[in-house]
């Protein structure tokens, strides 16, 4: 979701001015007297009225003095993305799985009418182990790509992933989570490239 606001929390007796994040998984605020890190799925109730957004979670309640965002917030909380929104995956669209994906992505695709295909997709899914396997978007410069690669690890990083893809003529345009271990990063090719 990546929404982000200064504003004011009250928690428990105290009160900071600082940034709330709101994530796909959790809300953050970084204050000048405290921290909080909400998962979304730890909150027990929640409710927006009159600017403010009142979020009960096992440690308490949190009220983000949001303004006109605390109806949105609380929408988007309610309502998350899928991890196909969040990559741009709509009804008809034709997409190439390049490499090993799980039986659950291949199946969300199909649910949402999404047609796998060989070549000449709209978007390609490259899903990567190492930074030996991003030599494949040498050969994919006319698509946008999702590469796809594990979270944490050294064999593979960020860094890697925007490098090979600007070294192949892609722009790094996007960050998302895919799945609890695996991070995707929009390429999308850059203006002149094949």
């Amino acid at each position: 979701m990546g929404q982000e606001i200064k504003c004011r929390v009250d928690f428990g007796k105290e009160s900071s001015e600082g940034k709330a994040l709101l994530e796909s998984t959790e809300i953050l605020f970084r204050g000048g007297s405290f921290r909080l890190k909400i998962s979304l799925e730890k909150i027990t109730s929640l409710e927006a009225a009159a600017g403010k957004l009142r979020v009960q979670f096992p440690d308490g309640m949190a009220i983000f003095h949001l303004g006109a965002a605390a109806e949105k917030w609380a929408t988007k909380i309610r309502n998350p993305p899928s991890r196909l929104d969040k990559l741009g995956v709509k009804p008809g669209i034709k997409v190439q799985l390049i490499n090993k994906h799980d039986e659950d992505f291949r199946r969300e695709l199909a649910e949402r009418g999404a047609t796998v295909v060989k070549s000449k997709a709209d978007l390609v899914f490259l899903t990567v182990k190492d930074k030996d396997q991003l030599v494949e978007l040498a050969y994919l410069s006319s698509s946008p790509v999702w590469v796809i690669y594990p979270k944490g690890v050294q064999a593979v990083t960020e860094k890697d992933v925007i490098t090979a893809g600007r070294s192949a003529g892609f722009a790094d345009i996007k960050v998302a989570s895919f799945s609890a271990t695996h991070t995707a990063l929009k390429l999308k090719p850059r203006s002149g490239a094949a």
